[in-house]
């Protein structure tokens, strides 16, 4: 793990800590303004993408969406912790990392997710394509709503 991953990593891992104990009062990072990021708590449009919504047993779906998310090419859980997560997604040619960190409410029947490439401006549409690749994996799954 090189230094930049161990501080991005360090850094979740304390806005986890640090924040409320409640998933419902847990945020994710914000956004930076380039258009590599895609995250279900950003307040514009541009970055925004719909939380997940879920009916079932939390447990479940919780090992629904690591199922899920680890099926998806070169994606690795890194951090686990009560109703959160971080993962990282490695592009095959260039081997550009992209964050994805979730946060499960719960409360809300919803879970937070927020996908964003640690490097570059643009990302082609990856992180949003990967979230809603995650979406459907989860549907088809009964997972989600």
């Amino acid at each position: 793990m090189n230094l930049k991953t161990l501080l991005y990593v360090i850094a979740m891992t304390l806005s986890f800590i640090l924040s409320a104990d409640a998933a419902s009062e847990k945020k994710l990072l914000p956004c930076p303004e380039s258009p590599n990021c895609v995250s279900s708590q950003a307040s514009d449009g541009g970055h925004f993408i719909e939380p997940f919504k879920f009916s079932g047993q939390p447990d479940k779906v919780w090992a629904e969406l690591k199922n899920a998310l680890l099926l998806q090419s070169r994606t690795v859980i890194s951090l686990e912790a009560e109703n959160t997560l971080h993962a990282t997604a490695t592009s095959l040619i260039f081997r550009f990392v992209d964050d994805i960190d979730v946060i499960m409410d719960t409360n809300a029947k919803l879970i937070h997710i927020r996908s964003a490439s640690r490097t570059g401006y643009g990302d082609f549409g990856v992180n949003r394509k990967r979230v809603e690749e995650l979406r459907a994996r989860l549907k088809q799954a009964g997972a989600i709503d």
